[in-house]
């Protein structure tokens, strides 16, 4: 691992370790400023990392045994390359773990995953006032896309565009 730091491993996440990554998830909420939003619980966290139909993969990141950090995953699609890419969804590392190679480290094992996988593309979010994540991930060779920008359909907004035409006709 970089900087000599041989105790730190990364590894894919496995069943037994939802007791310890929930509460991870729940750091990166508080991190992002979004805990007040942050309504998941470890049954549906389990279901659906490892259910019959996962939705996401995780890799931890431990020291010397103990899980300090994570990256969430799952496949997405560019019509553009008619290819797969892979999309992080969350990249966390606990402050006291930080500026020890583990977020280049997982970012790198992803980047192998793509290779591996015959994927094209892996893209992830950051927080526009992240500055020091933006500084990083361009240091990586990221590029920071400026002309595009998310949007999301929630709660009422979602039941009201679901229902608008068609109601009821998906099967």
């Amino acid at each position: 691992m970089a900087n000599g730091a041989s105790s730190l491993s990364l590894r894919p996440s496995v069943a037994e370790d939802i007791p310890v990554l929930f509460p991870l998830l729940q750091r990166k909420a508080e991190f992002d400023k979004k805990l007040d939003t942050f309504t998941g619980n470890p049954d549906t966290l389990k279901k659906h990392v490892f259910g019959q139909r996962a939705y996401v993969e995780v890799i931890l990141a431990e020291s010397e045994g103990q899980a300090v950090g994570f990256a969430t995953f799952f496949h997405n699609y560019s019509t553009f390359l008619t290819q797969p890419g892979l999309y992080v969804d969350d990249l966390f590392v606990l402050p006291d773990y930080r500026r020890q190679g583990l977020g280049k480290a997982m970012l790198t094992y992803l980047a192998q995953l793509v290779r591996k996988r015959n994927c094209r593309r892996l893209e992830w979010l950051v927080a526009v006032w992240n500055e020091p994540a933006i500084a990083f991930y361009e240091k990586l060779g990221a590029s920071v896309l400026p002309d595009w920008r998310i949007c999301r359909v929630t709660g009422d907004s979602l039941t009201q565009l679901a229902t608008s035409i068609f109601p009821d006709k998906i099967s």
